[in-house]
């Protein structure tokens, strides 16, 4: 029998990515709220098991007898009881301890690009101190950090293309000049696979595309992509944030102040001390040759 592989979040965006790479080698237990939804109902070796992150007894029943377990769970906005401390903190490690009790070999855990402990940013920081759980639990864990996703059906692209659509003028988050990596879901889900089989990992890796951009050039190029033209006009982050204060009165925000904080940073891989997509072997695809991908 194949070693059983444990994806917490496999039916989120990324997780579906990451059970797709896995199936053909591993038994994979997708571990979700809504497991179903990360299951190709013709990949016999995919099962699910429903979990709460926030629950310890569901959480350790799911990484039992799991060779390896992966943390691809990912919370951007908050509500309710779903807090990026709860999931992001105590959740991410919950799922590293259970990891560790069941004497699971090997722990990756998805963070991303930028985190930091003193940011003012609350999602950051969640980020930040939900590794530093990880850490505490599971001492050989790896830490994955990707820059933004990008993929058929994505947040970041399928949002641009639809206010491009909609909007003859497109206001910019600030001058637009934040850099950004966008990294494609599959070569991400390839780099967990790769990190898996690994005899010596690396404890951290950042990965991002092969082309780095502004966000006015990535603007553009969906705009040129789909032959329209726009206008292109900065907006004062200052601006952004009052407008994101209002907005979380919404039930479902569109916008927060965390995403206007994430907006202020460049989200690109650090220069060193931390390994890249090179050093899995494995060459990243650019956003350019995946435009027509991601949104057709």
């Amino acid at each position: 029998m194949s070693e059983i592989v444990t994806v917490f979040g496999g039916s989120g965006f990324l997780g579906r990515a990451v059970v797709a790479a896995l199936a053909p080698g591993w038994t994979v237990h997708v571990a979700a709220r809504h497991p179903n939804r990360g299951i190709d109902p013709e990949a016999a070796a995919v099962s699910g098991v429903e979990v709460d992150i926030r629950d310890d007894e569901m959480v350790g029943h799911a990484v039992a007898g799991s060779t390896a377990v992966v943390n691809a769970v990912g919370l951007y906005s908050e509500r309710g009881g779903e807090t990026f401390a709860a999931i992001h903190i105590e959740g991410a490690g919950r799922v590293a301890r259970a990891a560790s009790d069941a004497g699971v070999r090997r722990l990756v855990h998805v963070s991303g690009i930028g985190v930091d402990s003193g940011s003012p940013s609350a999602y950051v920081r969640a980020r930040a101190d939900g590794e530093r759980r990880v850490r505490e639990a599971f001492e050989n864990a790896v830490i994955v950090r990707p820059s933004v996703l990008i993929g058929p059906d994505d947040a970041l692209l399928g949002s641009l293309d639809a206010v491009t659509r909609l909007a003859p003028i497109i206001p910019l988050f600030g001058h637009g000049d934040m850099r950004l990596q966008p990294v494609f879901v599959h070569d991400v889900a390839r780099a967990v696979h790769a990190v898996l089989k690994h005899a010596s990992p690396l404890p951290i890796y950042e990965l991002g595309g092969a082309r780095t951009c502004t966000y006015r050039e990535l603007v553009q190029m969906v705009l040129a992509h789909r032959r329209r033209r726009r206008l292109l006009v900065p907006f004062p982050l200052f601006a952004w944030d009052a407008i994101a204060t209002v907005a979380s009165l919404l039930p479902s925000p569109p916008l927060t102040t965390d995403q206007v904080e994430l907006m202020r940073a460049d989200n690109v891989v650090a220069a060193e001390g931390v390994g890249t997509f090179a050093d899995l072997s494995i060459t990243p695809s650019g956003i350019d040759e995946l435009l027509e991908r991601c949104l057709s």
